[in-house]
């Protein structure tokens, strides 16, 4: 009786997946207005001037992360550009050189320059928005993906060049051109960016002399890569590390997120993290000076001072692991431990395939250059690389790939979009890249794509979706021949993005991709939408000609008749329970949408194991 009782009601699934599944398609042949995209379209064009900054423009140099007096800081012995005098008498900002020369990324530590302020780049650039008003390092990325695509090469490449002159003067690839980032960098997107200039069609010829300039830049930036502290123990591998201690600096605009995490520690004592200790508000100088060895230092940092919670202080490996989590941009989620605590223990999924893309693309770059034995070099690196991604972070049983606690010798249990990144990077097989496709239920939802299954009420996990991971996965599908799969994400994202745009006129970091909502709710981290945004408008453009170029190839019911059923067919196979814990907001968003990605019990998965 139990047995036959239980097939209506699969059926019942079944036929709310292929319904659900129907009606998605049907939206995403249907498609926005001309009149519509122009608007949306005509906005990015226009936002790029709204985002540029330079060293000649007043609003270069406001931060509002911090609360001093603006400073521009220039490389030591560099006598000071006419424009940079003129701002310094037009914006009334003090101009000062950093303390020594900077060989290597942490040459010149965040506590010798006591004053934050901006560090000095020679050509134009583009920043993300909002508070984020400096060049980052793997938005620009996305941004001159942008560039590129709307043919304002000149800023793009201007944006290379930037780099350029970090990489020559404060190291590496900064996370961004702040004297706060001068310990870190961020995921190495250079030679992708090179590349996309050098190769576009539409782009500004580049030259074999640039090329080869651009091509010892990034060979010197490689090396942050491949030593310490980025090494992920003897695996080979690649970690993210900051060289700076305690809390970051730029968080002293939100200086309740590090007793946030105390409080959710202190809520949840059955997971044992081992991110707190016992420490007093208000220390003795002995009591400052051990704390700065087993905590942070409250007699350099106000963000530390203020990191205290009923006799409770973070750990200093929290604080490792936290610094470790903003160089991967991904900030914050709990995919390495709670509030990614852990970071720094992990060879990242997402790291070691940029890196293999990395070493192909200077094996590409030498071959042209008519450097055959260096290309050679970067073939055997990239095929050393591949070889042990596959045997320390591919899971033939669960056909994803998942990183890898290199301190335990184990792979995460945390199912996350970059499980993707392979497929982009062209380090999948072609087999792994089928098995890859079918678990896009995992992730996908009405909205578009979720960075995780885990809803941690942090911004990097369900239920928001954001830009550049939605775009590495779009790409990468698309890359190995399943169109129809990279067609319906980025219709749906892109509709996503759109329908909040017509409704308030702007265009945002991150979307909840449940509700299909520019309105976000974080508990904790950063909690605001920033408007702006870079590295959206960068990819709503590579994604509407994708979609135009898919449009080309297929009629709509073309693209119709050839819907592959395989995705819903593995969503059959997932359980389907009732919500549990589901909040009011979410269940309203179930309602509005009953998709029936949207019910399955990845929702509210339990918190991996840590």
């Amino acid at each position: 009786m139990r047995s036959a009782a239980r097939i209506p009601i699969l059926l019942l699934c079944l036929l709310s997946v292929l319904t659900g599944a129907a009606s998605a398609q049907t939206a995403a042949v249907a498609g926005p207005s001309t009149a519509d995209k122009a608007r949306i379209l005509t906005y990015i064009h226009s936002n790029w001037d709204v985002l540029a900054r330079s060293m000649s423009s007043c609003k270069s140099v406001v931060d509002s992360k911090v609360t001093t007096t603006p400073i521009l800081y220039l490389p030591v012995g560099m006598e000071t550009p006419p424009e940079v005098l003129s701002m310094e008498k037009e914006c009334k900002v003090e101009v000062r050189a950093l303390p020594r020369k900077i060989a290597h990324m942490g040459d010149v530590t965040v506590a010798e320059v006591p004053q934050e302020g901006l560090l000095y780049l020679p050509h134009p650039y583009v920043v993300p928005g909002g508070r984020f008003n400096e060049m980052y390092g793997w938005d620009s990325y996305f941004i001159v993906l942008g560039l590129i695509e709307d043919k304002r090469t000149d800023l793009a490449r201007d944006m290379i060049e930037n780099f350029f002159f970090e990489i020559e003067n404060y190291g590496s690839v900064l996370n961004a051109n702040r004297t706060y980032y001068l310990t870190r960098s961020q995921p190495p997107f250079l030679t992708s960016m090179i590349r996309d200039l050098y190769e576009h069609p539409a782009g500004k010829p580049v030259t074999r002399a640039w090329l080869a300039r651009a091509y010892g830049y990034a060979k010197q930036d490689y090396t942050v890569w491949t030593s310490a502290p980025h090494l992920a123990g003897d695996t080979g591998l690649a970690r993210y590390s900051d060289l700076g201690n305690g809390p970051v600096p730029e968080m002293a605009d939100d200086s309740a997120y590090y007793t946030d995490v105390i409080r959710w520690l202190l809520a949840h004592p059955n997971v044992k993290a081992g991110y707190l200790i016992d420490g007093p508000q208000n220390p003795t100088p002995q009591e400052a000076e051990d704390l700065s060895k087993t905590s942070c230092d409250v007699r350099i940092s106000k963000v530390c001072a203020g990191a205290w919670v009923d006799g409770h202080r973070l750990t200093a490996a929290f604080y490792r692991g936290d610094r470790a989590m903003r160089e991967s941009g991904f900030d914050t989620s709990f995919r390495f431990g709670p509030f990614s605590g852990s970071t720094d223990h992990y060879a990242p999924v997402c790291l070691n395939s940029l890196l293999y893309k990395y070493e192909r693309d200077m094996e590409h770059f030498a071959l042209l250059l008519g450097r055959n034995a260096e290309a050679a070099t970067w073939r055997r690196r990239a095929a050393a690389r591949k070889a042990t991604i596959n045997r320390l972070m591919w899971n033939p049983k669960k056909g994803m790939f998942f990183d890898y606690d290199f301190v335990n010798a184990q792979q995460s249990t945390y199912n996350y979009a970059t499980t993707f990144y392979p497929m982009w990077a062209g380090l999948a097989t072609h087999e792994q890249a089928a098995e890859l496709r079918l678990h896009l239920p995992l992730l996908e939802r009405a909205g578009g794509l979720a960075t995780s299954d885990f809803d941690s009420g942090t911004q990097w996990d369900l239920p928001f979706g954001w830009a550049p991971t939605t775009w590495l996965t779009v790409k990468g599908l698309a890359d190995y021949g399943f169109s129809p799969d990279a067609t319906r994400i980025a219709t749906n994202f892109s509709q996503t993005v759109l329908e909040n745009f017509l409704r308030d006129g702007t265009i945002r970091e991150k979307y909840n991709v449940v509700s299909g909502s520019a309105n976000v709710e974080v508990a904790t981290g950063y909690k605001s939408n920033v408007v702006g945004f870079g590295w959206t408008n960068g990819v709503y453009l590579e994604m509407n000609r994708l979609l135009a170029d898919a449009a080309r190839r297929l009629s709509a019911a073309s693209l119709y008749r050839n819907f592959d059923p395989e995705p819903v067919a593995y969503q059959s196979r997932i359980a389907f329970v009732p919500p549990r814990n589901h909040s009011r907001s979410h269940r309203r968003d179930r309602r509005k949408n009953p998709s029936p990605i949207l019910s399955t019990r990845t929702d509210q998965r339990a918190m991996p194991q840590l």
